[in-house]
């Protein structure tokens, strides 16, 4: 059986919150979604920011198909770091393979495979980072809902 190698760290530093843990086990995939779900729980009852009901499940999407890449195309365990900063989250995980990810394009037809395609369209941001050893995939959620009226001013 396969066991959690992560401990949980919680740090406020400056305006950024952050929280990581390290991963080993496929059925570690759901204890980094309850992690996730824990830390921005603690964000907005303890630190008073709000996080909307659709960053709380985006977050926990992108967690879990980072970090089942993560297990599943790489040795070893990987480590995920939750940063709270300027209204977003950054939801970054390292794993110790080096090459980066395949980003295929589109495909309806295709059975598998969509996950980093549904990061990418979620997040603000995306990145491939690599490490001394291994890569890091960085990706960033806004806590609160934005919308268009929002943006533009203008009441819809």
């Amino acid at each position: 059986m396969e066991q959690t190698t992560g401990v949980e760290r919680r740090s406020l530093l400056g305006d950024a919150i952050s929280v990581s843990g390290a991963f080993e086990g496929s059925e570690d995939i759901a204890v980094a979604r309850d992690l996730a779900r824990s830390f921005l729980t603690d964000v907005q009852a303890v630190h008073g920011l709000p996080v909307s009901e659709r960053a709380m499940g985006v977050v926990q999407l992108v967690v879990s198909e980072l970090v089942t890449n993560a297990r599943k195309y790489a040795p070893g365990p990987c480590l995920m770091t939750l940063e709270v900063n300027r209204g977003a989250v950054e939801v970054s995980v390292w794993d110790s393979n080096p090459t980066p990810p395949a980003i295929l394009p589109p495909d309806p037809h295709r059975i598998g495979q969509h996950g980093l395609e549904i990061v990418m369209a979620l997040g603000q941001s995306f990145a491939v980072h690599r490490e001394p050893v291994g890569k890091r995939i960085t990706t960033t959620i806004a806590l609160a809902d934005t919308s268009l009226a929002d943006i533009t001013g203008t009441p819809l």
